[in-house]
């Protein structure tokens, strides 16, 4: 594919132009690490309000992926556009996070020491700045924000519990928590089931195909099971590229997928 014409800045979030639809232009990026391609030429386009998941062997490319994405990392080369108009390559991390980008890794970073609800209003403050985050007070505005994300990630009950005590995958919600309260429009999940129990398993299905629609969602699972039970698109990386796309049934029937990540002759 040809690359595109880029318009290379735009002012914050108010401006995303999805008039195409699509929230997320990865276009022919490249990233090259001690001469290993950690990504080869990578195309990917995501729709706004989908929930896609990338699935792949190790060493595949999935987390240098979002690493591009989030700004922690350059590439070698290729386009990486939020909406039409924003060029993620020209902004920091800070910046990307900022115009509505969240990313959550595989093991959760909550404060343990600090209450639910402590977790998630440091959260909404840590998005103001150092001077808010130490002396303003919610607003009646921002409280109820509060309370909407304890009631999507199922954790009014434990509201004051320290989040120490929360089981591990309480633990996982609270971290998406702590993200929804800054109201993201693209969530990026890193295997958000690992180490869950099958009830905890079934909540977060539950939890992310809710999320889908006024946000977009991005799952890297390794959990098959898991992946068939949210995803309507899922994606193969293999070798730093997309070895295939569709459905779980096409992407499993695919003979290239079963060739070199099932690890089976076709």
């Amino acid at each position: 594919m040809n690359a595109m014409r880029w318009p290379t800045e735009v002012a914050s979030a108010d401006e995303l132009d999805l008039s195409h639809e699509y929230i997320l232009y990865v276009e022919g990026v490249s990233v090259s690490f001690d001469g290993f391609k950690a990504l080869n030429d990578l195309n990917l386009y995501v729709k706004a309000g989908e929930l896609r998941c990338l699935i792949g062997a190790n060493g595949a490319g999935k987390t240098t992926l979002m690493d591009v994405i989030t700004g922690k990392t350059q590439p070698d080369g290729g386009n990486v556009f939020f909406g039409q108009n924003i060029n993620l390559l020209a902004r920091s991390e800070a910046d990307i996070a900022q115009l509505g980008i969240g990313r959550k890794f595989q093991k959760p970073t909550v404060f343990e020491a600090h209450s639910v609800l402590d977790n998630l209003e440091m959260s909404l403050k840590a998005n103001k700045g150092i001077w808010y985050n130490l002396f303003a007070k919610l607003s009646a505005v921002q409280r109820d924000k509060i309370d909407e994300v304890l009631s999507i990630i199922g954790l009014q009950q434990q509201r004051h519990m320290l989040a120490g005590a929360l089981s591990h995958g309480q633990k996982q919600w609270l971290e998406i928590g702590m993200l929804l309260v800054s109201d993201p429009l693209l969530l990026l999940i890193d295997e958000p089931v690992a180490g869950m129990t099958g009830q905890e398993t079934e909540r977060t299905a539950e939890l992310l195909t809710g999320l889908a629609g006024e946000r977009t969602v991005i799952v890297v699972e390794h959990d098959m099971e898991f992946v068939r039970s949210i995803a309507r698109t899922v994606t193969v990386l293999h070798q730093g590229s997309v070895l295939a796309q569709g459905t779980m049934d096409q992407v499993q029937s695919n003979r290239y997928v079963i060739e070199v990540y099932l690890g089976e002759e076709a």
